[in-house]
């Protein structure tokens, strides 16, 4: 019985191509299939759970490829590789830049995505698949951000590892004493071979992963807090732009929290504006200072899932940054419904900021006496 399942069962090895798994994104940016033009089907096989995961996440793999493709040929980004003096023995990452994201004098803008599956590129991995690419990336923000003259950094910060397989445990051998052992042992032993034979069969049917694997953390990226740091650090202290602009979903308004409390005058001196979409920072646990409550009062939004219409606001948990509501109750669609109103903020925010340098007698203002913070941490 047991071998003619196993015959029954479907390969567990997946297309590595959206070609191959016979699926296109078609004009308006949905995946279908290409012979039948329907929407992808995760139960692919009703009674099999988990190779229809190991399916879905086969290509969802394919889908990060596709869409660091259309970073580099439709949006023109460059990657750039992660640590900055990376050797070439260990583990890397990648962000990537626009052309003017270093040298662009007026505006950046820095988009980080939640923690996850998703990569650089990416708000969604279920959106791209079972909606469209412009729910689901961040290449709408990226084309409005260059359309209104923004250099843009696309952070990574789910690339924290490299992940290995682990050497195999060498089978010890049998010992001459073991036809001599006690039969009360020899069951045991009995009973833990037809475990096993068990746990095999298990396996065929819900394939998960089929080797002991080993993550080996990339250096200064090993988590999205130690990755935005890094780039701050590296990228985005060192940019030419007056004002720099900041996108933040879920996990990434918690790492830039995260980031204020390390680099706080550093933060403040540069960033006019931060859209986060439904954030799950929380200022008490984090340890945020008063002037960092105070500051997020004043330059960011967080636009939240709420069944209200879109920008309507939202009572606050905690005395931070107000929220206002995205207009959908699914926190994956955030980002995507609040990206008019995102870019609306941040125009309104660089107006007041201009008026406030033009009106002011002081050398004090956030851009006048920003300085180069070359080695100039705040920790």
């Amino acid at each position: 019985e047991h071998l003619q399942r196993v015959k029954d069962e479907p390969p567990l090895t997946f297309p590595k191509t959206l070609e191959e798994f016979e699926y296109t994104f078609n004009e308006q940016g949905q995946l279908r299939h290409t012979t039948t033009g329907e929407a992808f089907v995760f139960n692919a096989r009703e009674d099999l759970h988990r190779w229809n995961q190991k399916r879905y996440e086969a290509l969802g793999e394919i889908v990060t490829q596709y869409v660091y493709e259309l970073l580099e040929k439709k949006c023109n980004m460059t990657k750039v590789i992660l640590p900055v003096d990376v050797t070439e023995e260990e583990p890397r990452s990648f962000i990537y830049l626009s052309a003017d994201a270093m040298s662009n004098p007026a505006k950046l803008l820095v988009l980080i995505q939640g923690d996850g599956v998703v990569r650089a590129g990416q708000w969604a991995r279920r959106l791209i698949i079972n909606q469209d690419l412009d729910s689901g990336t961040q290449i709408p923000f990226i084309t409005r951000a260059k359309e209104e003259g923004y250099g843009v950094m696309v952070l990574n910060p789910n690339e924290n590892h490299l992940e290995v397989e682990r050497p195999a445990k060498p089978t010890p051998l049998l010992s001459p004493e073991a036809s001599d052992e006690p039969a009360e042992k020899r069951e045991r032993k009995d009973d833990r071979e037809s475990k096993k034979k068990r746990d095999f069969y298990e396996k065929y049917r819900n394939p998960q992963k089929e080797s002991e694997t080993e993550q080996i953390p990339i250096r200064e990226n090993g988590s999205p807090e130690e990755h935005l740091l890094y780039v701050w650090d590296h990228f985005v202290s060192n940019a030419a732009a007056r004002n720099v602009f900041i996108v933040a979903h879920s996990y990434g308004g918690l790492s830039l929290v995260e980031l204020m409390c390390q680099r706080e005058a550093q933060v403040k001196d540069r960033v006019c504006a931060v859209a986060m979409t439904d954030s799950v920072h929380n200022i008490w646990h984090q340890d945020a200072s008063k002037s960092i409550q105070e500051w997020l009062q004043q330059h960011c939004r967080n636009w939240v899932s709420s069944p209200e219409p879109l920008d309507t606001p939202v009572e606050p948990m905690l005395p931070d940054c107000p929220r206002l509501s995205a207009g959908t109750e699914r926190h994956e669609l955030t980002s995507w419904r609040s990206f008019n109103s995102i870019f609306q903020f941040f125009s309104k925010a660089l107006q007041t900021g201009d008026e406030y340098e033009e009106s002011s007698n002081t050398v004090t203002t956030r851009s006048s006496h920003r300085t180069k913070h070359e080695h100039n941490h705040d920790d």
